[in-house]
């Protein structure tokens, strides 16, 4: 199975240079892929006939006790003959429905076979989260097939409106899936068979939540709108996916899951209620519409809603006659579909009111289309009459549900002969329809599919015995599959229906008025149309009542909304312990004292850089409570992230008023009570989550995992870069993003570009005697020098600079590390673009800011795949023993490179920020100099 599944997805890979190469004939190979599943399913026929199971289980995610469960059982080897046999035929059929001029034909292919590994795989899929992804895929690919003509606008919202209505359907799915799932403890549906079910609302909650999803995909009231709409796809797409593909996969599902289910309380009467209507929905539009494909889209919808009533009951017979109408269905649809495609092809119109005369140039196509009709009116000896049949003696026992059978059948015999009549017959004032010369690619497909639905009505015994396995899951089955029983109930009621459907066709012209009169005041797509029009104008609406560029604004709605959901539920529950420990020594209460006053006139601050330096004390307060804890570690990057930040803030600030604008009072004390909520709510949180602790925390075995394998006594560092080191990995993606992200916002020019080249000092700088201690320094203006500052920068740069070396090396055992190291690095660069401008920062850092990132990623990355290569798991760490003279034995490991990459992504980050928000920003500085443009700050931060 896995290796069916496989061969698709290469097929649809190859595809596009296939057709490339060949044109639309490439469908031609193409085909042979859904052929080899049909193949396959015909070979495993003697394993599924008396019940068995074909079962394949390969190892997936590990983590989740998710596998690639496959199993293949009566009912998913009748999908896989649908999927697999219907699909190569169709390809045969789109060989030469798309001719050379056709656009988007690789694309068509592609995904067309995607979509038909996609459907093997659901209905082949026996853990549910696999089925849920690929049902999930069918709605992908069947969303690019419905919007093929991607010039069309029709086919654009063709598209996304199936898309919405089968995703939203799968979500709510999904959370039913995981329902079933987690109270079984897994989600191998064979296993959660012979799991006990839950009871009470939680399993009706569940059985609502599936049956969304099944309904929405196969189109059932109140999720078909989609359906008819998606008509605006390529012939060989609708019968493809709207006959034997996509839309089965809902009625599938519920034959699925119906024998466990069936008995759960919503189950018969969601299913039956929406089945019915649909039923009657569907055949009453089919007999308005005068586009055939139309009118066989809506008698689709009328047919999946039969289907649904017959294999979602729940009882034996009605199963074994559900199964047997999914067979038939397909095989009068399909070939249905590809007749108006041909038509379609041929005249240049599918409308009915233009057709006239084809019968005299195309007998061939005549017969396919009667036989099809024919089973799909379900008259005899066709097979749509055997499981029309069986499904009418199925429900002899429920009168009300047999009147509304009864009604809906009669409805699809009128649209079958409308169906047929329309196609061919002759209209006076109609010039005759000429089709021309009918490809036997195209005509033989429907040809065989509707020659099969012939052969299969007098083989009923034997399409009984293969199916019964699954009609045996309800119980003990009570009537066979037969084209005759004799003078039964059923048969009577199958004479009615038929004779009330030519009564409807016959009177059509004296019904026309009521039919244009007799419908619902809004049809599904008006419905769709109104809702998301709504949703829009709802989203505008809220866009504009709180998107109004206000960052404040922005800050105090999310805050807010902290304070009250998750606040109010703390408050309301109450779930941390009674007893509290406030502190644990003084030194505690004398720093959260400080750092609570900060806090408060920082908010009260009018300057700037006042404010900045009050948030910074936070956070030096913040490490000091790391150190009274005990964390050096955290306690030492703590510092030099506060310190660095404050840096960054220092060139930011630069840009800006010196003082923030006036505020209300009231305002200022309303951001007040909205820090001190959110300060409460949070810590209320963090006594929540660590009061809510059940499990022994994983971190008690890092002490002994960073010895024994990661060989080194810093926990915390050995944790970074060896026991959690993919966590690592993401960081420093994310800082290589950010960094790039904040270079592009604020630069004008290349960033890989030559580095600015110093300008030659004056002439009076460079007498006799004269010492330079900053070569940039010399490019500063009198005014914005300190000899000091140059003096101090060069004494302790490079002591700087090792002392960040050894933390790096040292951090293994000691406080530090590689992103503690790369952070004093990057303070040693902000001090040498402080003390002597951009000039000497690039004398300081004569490489790229992006190389330096680059290289430090490629270094993390390169050390996981080396010890990959070595035959460890990615980013395993190892040993390595050393002698050298005078120092004797040593040893490295090998995660000191990954910490090497670290300490290159951080001073690579820096160094950006130095350059874009520093030397990029003096450069902008002196153009608007230069030009006299640019905005002037006065001393008192206003605008001149």
């Amino acid at each position: 199975m896995l290796v069916l599944l496989i061969l698709h997805c290469v097929a649809a890979l190859v595809a596009p240079l296939l057709v490339r190469w060949w044109g639309p004939r490439a469908c031609y190979p193409l085909a042979l892929a859904p052929a080899a599943a049909f193949g396959w399913a015909l070979a495993r026929t003697p394993a599924v006939r008396d019940g068995g199971a074909v079962v394949e289980t390969y190892p997936w995610i590990g983590q989740l006790d998710v596998d690639l469960a496959l199993r293949l059982t009566t009912l998913s080897w009748l999908m896989v003959l649908l999927v697999g046999g219907v699909g190569a035929l169709v390809l045969i059929y789109s060989a030469h429905y798309f001719g050379p001029e056709s656009t988007g034909v690789a694309r068509f292919a592609a995904v067309m076979v995607a979509f038909a590994g996609a459907m093997l795989g659901l209905v082949l899929a026996d853990d549910l989260l696999l089925l849920y992804v690929c049902w999930e895929l069918t709605t992908i690919f069947s969303y690019l097939l419905i919007g093929h003509s991607v010039e069309r606008r029709a086919s654009r919202w063709a598209a996304v409106q199936a898309l919405t209505v089968t995703t939203l359907g799968g979500l709510a799915m999904l959370v039913g899936f995981i329902m079933l799932g987690g109270h079984a403890g897994t989600y191998r549906w064979s296993e959660i068979v012979a799991a006990p079910l839950p009871g009470g609302a939680y399993l009706v909650t569940a059985v609502l939540l599936i049956l969304t999803g099944a309904l929405s995909k196969s189109a059932l009231l109140p999720f078909s709108s989609w359906l008819p709409v998606a008509m605006a796809a390529p012939t060989p797409v609708s019968a493809y996916l709207h006959a034997a593909a996509m839309v089965k996969a809902g009625v599938y599902l519920i034959g699925l899951l119906a024998p466990v289910l069936a008995a759960a309380g919503p189950w018969r009467p969601v299913v039956v209620v929406a089945g019915l209507a649909t039923m009657l929905a569907g055949g009453w539009a089919a007999l308005r519409q005068t586009d055939l494909k139309l009118l066989l889209a809506y008698g689709t919808v009328s047919q999946l809603g039969l289907i649904a009533v017959a294999i979602g009951a729940g009882t034996p017979d009605t199963a074994l006659a559900g199964a047997a109408m999914l067979l038939a269905h397909a095989l009068f649809k399909a070939p249905l579909f590809l007749v108006v495609g041909i038509i379609d092809h041929g005249a240049g119109t599918r409308d009915l009111r233009e057709l006239s005369g084809l019968r005299r140039g195309a007998p061939l196509l005549v017969a396919v289309t009667v036989l099809a009709a024919a089973s799909m009116a379900g008259l005899p000896p066709l097979v749509g009459f055997v499981a029309k049949e069986a499904v009418l003696a199925a429900f002899t026992d429920r009168p009300a549900v047999l009147a509304v059978l009864v009604a809906g059948t009669a409805l699809t015999v009128a649209y079958s002969f409308r169906f047929v009549w329309g196609a061919f017959a002759t209209r006076p004032g109609v010039a005759p329809t000429v089709l021309g010369r009918i490809p036997a690619s195209m005509l033989g497909p429907p040809a065989l599919l509707a020659a099969v639905g012939l052969l299969a009505g007098p083989a009923a015994g034997v399409l009984d015995g293969l199916l019964r396995p699954y009609a045996e899951l309800f119980g003990t089955v009570g009537k066979d599959l037969a084209l005759w029983h004799g003078l039964s109930p059923a048969l009577g009621f199958s004479a009615l229906a038929v004779a009330g459907g030519a009564a409807l066709f016959a009177l059509r012209g004296p019904l026309a008025p009521v039919l244009a009169r007799l419908h619902v005041p809004v049809t599904g797509n008006q419905g769709y149309e109104w809702t998301t029009r709504r949703l829009d104008r709802l989203a505008i609406e809220v866009t504009g009542a709180t998107q109004r560029g206000s960052l404040p604004q922005y800050l105090g709605v999310i805050l807010l909304v902290l304070t009250v959901v998750p606040g109010g539920a703390m408050l309301a529950t109450r779930p941390w312990r009674d007893r509290i420990a406030l502190w644990d020594s003084p030194l505690q209460v004398l720093v959260v004292t400080v750092v609570t006053v900060a806090a408060v006139l920082a908010v009260g601050a009018r300057r700037r850089l006042t404010a900045m330096l009050l948030v910074g004390m936070t956070g030096y307060g913040t490490a000091m409570l790391f150190v009274a804890h005990g964390a050096p570690d955290l306690a030492l990057t703590q510092f030099l992230v506060e310190t660095a930040t404050i840096a960054v803030f220092v060139l930011v600030l630069r840009r800006l008023p010196e003082r923030f604008s006036a505020r209300p009072r009231r305002r200022r004390w309303v951001r007040r009570a909205i820090g001190a909520a959110v300060g409460v709510v949070v810590g209320g949180l963090a006594l929540t989550a660590a009061a809510a602790r059940q499990a022994p925390t994983i971190s008690d075995a890092f002490p002994d995992l960073a010895v024994t394998q990661g060989y080194g006594r810093n926990v915390v560092n050995v944790t970074l870069v060896d026991i959690r080191a993919w966590d690592t990995m993401g960081e420093l993606s994310v800082l290589v993003v950010a960094a790039t992200g904040v270079a592009s916002l604020v630069f004008q020019r290349s960033r890989t570009g030559p580095r600015p080249r110093r300008p030659e000092p004056p002439k009076r700088v460079q007498r006799p005697g004269h010492r330079v201690w900053l070569r940039g320094g010399a490019t500063l203006h009198e005014r914005q020098r300190s000899i000091v500052l140059e003096v101090v920068t060069r004494l302790i740069f490079h002591t700087v600079v090792v002392f960040s070396l050894f933390l790096l090396f040292s951090g293994h055992n000691a406080p530090g590390g590689g992103f503690a190291g790369g952070l004093v690095a990057s303070l040693a660069l902000a001090v040498r673009y402080l003390a002597g401008g951009r000039y000497e920062l690039a004398e300081a850092a004569p490489v790229g800011a992006g190389t330096v990132l680059g290289a430090g990623l490629l270094v993390s990355v390169g050390t996981g795949a080396v010890s990959l290569l070595a035959g460890g798991s990615v980013l395993e760490s190892a040993r390595i023993d050393l002698w050298l003279p005078v120092i004797g034995d040593f040893y490295l490991v090998t995660s000191l490179f990954f910490d090497v990459g670290v300490y290159l992504v951080v001073v690579g980050l820096v160094l950006d920020i130095l350059r874009s928000l520093g030397a990029e920003v003096d450069r902008h500085i002196e153009a608007a100099g230069e030009s006299g443009g640019g905005l002037r700050v006065d001393r008192r931060g206003e605008r001149p």
